[in-house]
């Protein structure tokens, strides 16, 4: 009975909250507002402190409420996983209140947002990029920040991202058997990544695709791709002298050498 009492309480209380809440948001009291606006801030309800706001926000633009107020519209989207909507109040915070002590926090924050949007690495990474720009414009900005450690581990981590979509890629053309545009595609990796972890499986994959793509050439190609083989060969054992596909790769060197020898005395 104690039970059932206690919940018709709660439902009482709820109700009584729901109406005044109702009432400010219908109400001319834009202090009360403001208020209440905090109150349900700190509760972590930010779904309904977000339209009380809006409101303040909007009658009271220019003023410190005003700017608490869009500063905390857009920290309640955050809090409530909304990032392109946090991402959005943060982003135009600074234009709004450029003289506020803010705005090195709100335009970290905004660029964090671009983060929490950033999709795994299987998926298009036109949002990583806006992540990573976003968070060199905040270095740029504040280069004596305390939080520019924390902007180049993020861009570590979203620069492995994309690092790793194009590995992934180098390696979906080897499965197909496609040499020409996995050698092309592993040679573009190892350039635009040459500090990657992935590079001696590149390397592998740009010396074998090469020697598929060299054997399956008609004559007249034949000796150029030889060559060009023989050289990513020679990079890939010099950069990496105890590779695991040593073995491997060196028959693949072995083999162009005598097709080389071949053609030249055909040639002759």
């Amino acid at each position: 009975m104690k039970h059932v009492f206690f919940i018709i309480l709660l439902a009482i209380a709820f109700l009584q909250s729901c109406s005044n809440y109702n009432s400010v948001v219908r109400s001319d009291d834009f202090d009360r507002k403001f208020e209440l606006a905090n109150e349900l801030y700190e509760r972590k309800q930010y779904i309904r402190c977000i339209a009380l706001y809006e409101q303040v926000y909007q009658r009271m633009p220019k003023t410190g409420q005003g700017e608490i107020a869009y500063y905390r519209i857009g920290k309640s989207y955050f809090a409530e996983k909304d990032y392109y909507m946090g991402g959005y109040y943060f982003s135009t915070f600074p234009e709004k209140f450029p003289s506020s002590v803010k705005n090195e926090e709100v335009m970290f924050l905004s660029a964090l947002c671009a983060v929490k949007n950033s999709p795994e690495y299987s998926l298009d990474q036109n949002e990583t990029e806006l992540a990573l720009n976003d968070l060199q414009m905040f270095i740029n900005r504040y280069p004596g920040s305390v939080l520019i450690d924390t902007c180049n581990v993020i861009m570590d981590g979203l620069r492995f991202k994309l690092e790793k979509k194009d590995f992934e890629s180098v390696k979906l053309y080897a499965k197909m058997e496609n040499y020409k545009s996995a050698a092309t595609s592993a040679e573009v990796f190892i350039a635009q990544f040459p500090k990657s972890t992935f590079k001696e499986e590149a390397y592998y994959i740009l010396v074998k695709n090469s020697y598929f793509l060299t054997i399956n050439s008609i004559e007249s190609k034949k000796i150029e791709r030889i060559e060009k083989t023989i050289e990513r060969y020679l990079n890939f054992v010099t950069e990496f002298p105890q590779t695991t596909y040593r073995k491997e790769i060196d028959s693949y060197h072995e083999k162009m050498k005598a097709e080389l020898i071949n053609l030249t005395k055909t040639q002759n």
